[in-house]
């Protein structure tokens, strides 16, 4: 238990206050009571007070991105890349249900920012979409493969250092979800149309003057020993390879991140910047999330995001207008 809660506790003097709020009351007589509070902090909240609140917040600033035109114009172009390859395009609530992300991907709920209605703000569109893919696997034929994409404004609640890391940001998430078709044979078709559609959108973002070079493909295969890691090359790497001869394709045995988040394999795609600095732009990877959803160890659910801000700022090849 924190400090400043301890604090709190005391200062309220009613024993037994985080037990009865937390454990005993109904989340529905929960919502009625947090409903009254907030009712009536806002009713005393001045024009004055409120216009402060809004320039200290750092949820309700702006985004920083000088020309958000240029990000409506990469939006409609992954939307029309997403139809070209079979995706279906959703566009998220900016609400989900309560625990989207402590429950499947066992985030701390403290870097969520949640509301009094038992819901919470999208913090990654994965999440979400890992819940509307198990939405429509449960009512899919067994062998049918679902594939959603989408466009969201995310916001994380843990403060970071540094201005390049926003309380909210733009993000293009990705998911394939489907059903083990034995000897890896749908992880390794889902791999490689996520990571060709990844790579069709950075080729053509540059026709918007977001222009990648050097783009290398990373996959690391989590497993015991690299038992998949032949199958990745020759299902995965040397097909997309041939296909894209000016991208570099190979494995990441040394990554440390996503271990635990991930499982199976995982991937980055990584570009260099006008400017000759590499960045990671994409990661994704296999999770067990569709898996615990529906109660079904044979299902899969391969995710990928890219910060399509990130992308603008960073791949600008032109000054920013419009």
């Amino acid at each position: 238990m924190t400090t400043a809660l301890d604090r709190v506790l005391r200062q309220a003097g009613v024993p037994g206050l985080l037990e009865t709020l937390a454990e005993h009351l109904p989340p529905t007589d929960l919502q009625t009571l947090l409903l009254e509070v907030y009712r009536r902090r806002a009713a005393a909240v001045s024009p004055g007070r409120l216009l402060d609140a809004y320039a200290r917040n750092r949820f309700t600033a702006p985004s920083a991105l000088a020309a958000p035109g240029e990000l409506a114009r990469l939006e409609a172009l992954i939307h029309e890349r997403l139809a070209a390859h079979g995706v279906t395009g959703v566009a998220l609530s900016p609400l989900s249900p309560l625990g989207t992300n402590a429950a499947v991907a066992t985030v701390d709920q403290n870097k969520v920012v949640s509301t009094a209605r038992n819901t919470e703000v999208v913090a990654d569109a994965t999440n979400v979409l890992a819940l509307e893919c198990a939405v429509r696997r449960r009512a899919a034929p067994r062998g049918e493969v679902v594939r959603l994409g989408a466009t969201h404004r995310v916001v994380r609640a843990q403060a970071f250092d540094g201005p390049a890391m926003a309380a909210h940001f733009a993000l293009f998430g990705l998911c394939t979800a489907g059903r083990d078709a034995g000897s890896f044979r749908f992880e390794t078709r889902a791999l490689t149309e996520q990571l060709a559609l990844h790579l069709d959108l950075l080729g053509r973002a540059a026709d918007l003057g977001h222009r990648a070079t050097a783009v290398r493909v990373s996959l690391t295969d989590l497993t015991t020993e690299g038992r998949h890691r032949a199958a990745l090359r020759e299902r995965v790497l040397d097909p997309l390879a041939a296909a894209h001869p000016g991208v570099a394709f190979g494995f990441d045995d040394e990554r440390p991140h996503g271990r635990g988040y991930y499982a199976g394999v995982c991937f980055e795609i990584h570009a260099a910047t006008p400017a000759g600095d590499e960045i990671t732009l994409i990661d994704g990877g296999f999770t067990t999330w569709t898996a615990s959803l529906l109660s079904n160890a044979k299902e899969r659910l391969l995710i990928s995001g890219l910060g399509t801000e990130r992308l603008i700022a960073a791949f600008r090849a032109t000054p920013a207008g419009g």
